[in-house]
C-alpha cells in the first residue's frame, strides 16, 4: 500500500498553501537527513503516514472577503474598516439552518478543505472530514470557515486579515502595537457578524482545534440559541490554565528579546522585522505541538550531515535542530511577529464568556458537545477536555469525550482527525 507523507510541520503551524512537496513512500519510510532534504522539510512536514486514497473536496475553493466599516472590541476600542477572509463549502439551504462553522488554530487559516486550483499539491487541513459523503457532508451542510483577526500569515496571498501589520485608516500609518488587544470573544463576534450577513440562522455544529476549540466553546457560551452542537478538538476547557499561560509566554519571549522588534515598531522604510525572534518562537511552538516519542522516532540522535558530529565542532548540528530551524525560517517569511504576539495574548486571556466564574459560562451552554483530544498531546492535555466534560455533565449538560490515539502530539488533532471520522459523523448527523 502506498502512503502519503505530508509535512514535518503540517497545517497546524504552516499554511497548506506553502507546502509544495509531496513524497510517496512505503510505511517503512526512513528520512534522508541530507542538506537538500532538510531544506525541503518545511514543505514536507511531519512524517505522517496517512492513506493517500482520500480525495479532495470536489469543488475548487474561492476565498471571499468580509468587511465591517467599524468594529467595537470587547475592550471598548474601535477598529475601522476591518477585513477577514472566509471560505464556504456546500450550499446554504432555504431555511438557512444547515450551517457548520470551522474555527482555525493559532497558525492556521480559513483553508479547512479543498483546493484553490486543480493543480494545488495539497488540500485544506481537515479535508479528510469535510466534503461530499465525509464526516461533515457538504451534500447536507453548508460549511463556513474564516480567517481570524490578527491572523499570523499576513504575507500569505490566501489570507485576508486585519491587525498590527495593517494601515490605520485614521492615521495612515501601520497600527503596530497601537492595535487594540483582542480576545477570543472578538474573533467570535466578527464571525457572528459574518454569519448574520450570510443570513445564517443556526449552526448545526461549531468545530475547531486548539485556538479553534476556544472559539468553539465561546460560541456555545455567547450564542447558545444559535448553536446546536460543538466539537472542541484539543481543548483547554473553559479557561486557559496557568501552565498554558506560561507556555504561551515562553513562545513569545524570543520575539520580545529580539532588538529588531523595537516594541512592535518595525514596519516601513529603513526598519527590519524581528525575523530571528519569530523564527525561534515558531521552533518553540512546533516542538510543543509534538511529543517525545514522535521526535525520537523521526530523528533519534541523527546528525544534520552524516559524519559531522556536534562533539567535534560548534557549527555541526543534530538533524532535529537544523530541520526545525530551517522550517521556522521559511515560515517566518510569510508571518508577522506582532500578529503572533496578539494571537498568544488572545489565548492567554481566554475565559469563556468573560465571566469571572467558569461555572457561569458552563450554565450558558445549551449545545450538545463532543470533546476530542490527542492521546499524546503535551500542549492541550487530554485531562483538560475530560475535566470540561465532567463539568458540563455535573451541570446537567450533554457532553461526551473521545481520543485520537497516536504519538504525534497535539498535531494529531489535525493530521489524524480522520481516525475518528465515524464518531464525528454520527455526532453531527444525529
Amino acid at each position: 500500500m502506498t502512503y502519503q507523507i505530508s509535512a514535518l510541520f503540517p497545517t497546524h503551524f504552516f499554511n497548506n498553501y506553502f507546502v509544495r512537496f509531496i513524497y510517496l513512500a512505503k510505511a517503512t519510510f526512513k528520512p534522508l537527513m541530507t542538506k537538500s532534504f532538510l531544506t525541503t522539510c518545511f514543505f514536507l512536514g511531519s512524517v505522517l503516514l496517512a492513506p493517500s486514497h482520500v480525495l479532495a473536496l470536489d469543488e475548487l475553493v474561492t476565498k471571499e472577503v468580509f468587511e465591517l466599516p467599524q468594529y467595537n472590541t470587547v475592550g471598548g476600542q474601535v477598529i475601522r474598516n476591518i477585513k477577514v477572509g472566509y471560505e464556504t463549502y456546500g450550499r446554504l439551504n432555504a431555511t438557512k439552518d444547515n450551517a457548520v462553522l470551522i474555527c482555525h488554530f493559532l497558525t492556521g487559516t480559513s483553508h479547512a478543505a479543498g483546493k484553490y486550483q486543480k493543480n494545488d499539491p495539497i488540500v485544506g487541513y481537515w479535508d479528510t472530514i469535510i466534503g461530499a459523503d465525509k464526516a461533515i457532508d457538504t451534500k447536507k451542510y453548508f460549511v463556513l470557515s474564516t480567517d481570524t483577526l490578527v491572523n499570523l500569515g499576513v504575507s500569505d496571498p490566501h489570507v485576508i486579515t486585519t491587525g498590527p501589520a495593517s494601515i490605520n485608516p485614521v492615521t495612515g500609518r501601520y497600527y503596530g502595537f497601537g492595535f487594540p488587544i483582542l480576545t477570543i470573544q472578538d474573533f467570535v463576534r466578527v464571525q457572528k457578524a459574518l454569519a448574520d450577513k450570510l443570513g445564517i440562522k443556526k449552526f448545526v455544529v461549531v468545530m475547531g482545534a486548539s485556538m479553534g476549540a476556544m472559539q468553539t466553546i465561546e460560541w456555545a457560551v455567547d450564542y447558545p440559541d444559535m448553536v446546536e452542537k460543538i466539537i472542541p478538538v484539543a481543548s483547554n476547557g473553559f479557561e486557559t490554565s496557568a501552565y498554558m499561560i506560561q507556555t504561551l509566554h515562553n513562545w513569545s519571549y524570543p520575539i520580545l528579546m529580539d532588538p529588531a522588534w523595537n516594541h512592535g515598531d518595525y514596519y516601513g522604510p529603513g526598519k527590519r522585522p524581528p525575523t530571528r525572534g519569530l523564527t525561534h518562537a515558531l521552533e518553540e511552538v512546533t516542538l510543543s505541538s509534538r511529543s517525545v516519542q514522535w521526535a525520537q522516532n523521526i530523528f533519534s540522535n541523527k546528525t544534520a550531515v552524516e559524519g559531522q558530529l556536534p562533539s567535534q565542532q560548534w557549527a555541526y548540528r543534530y538533524a532535529i535542530e537544523q530541520t526545525f530551524t530551517q522550517a521556522a525560517e521559511d515560515r517566518s517569511k510569510i508571518s508577522d511577529a506582532n500578529h503572533f504576539l496578539y494571537l498568544v495574548r488572545a489565548q492567554q486571556v481566554f475565559k469563556a464568556g468573560n465571566f469571572s466564574d467558569t461555572q457561569q459560562a458552563i450554565e450558558q451552554v445549551q449545545a450538545k458537545s463532543l470533546f476530542i483530544s490527542a492521546s499524546s498531546d503535551l500542549l492541550f492535555f487530554p485531562s483538560y477536555a475530560k475535566s470540561a466534560v465532567n463539568q458540563l455533565k455535573a451541570a446537567g449538560k450533554s457532553a461526551s469525550y473521545i481520543e485520537i490515539n497516536g504519538t504525534g502530539g497535539d498535531l494529531d488533532s489535525i493530521t489524524e482527525i480522520e481516525s475518528v471520522a465515524d464518531q464525528i459523523k454520527d455526532f453531527v448527523d444525529h
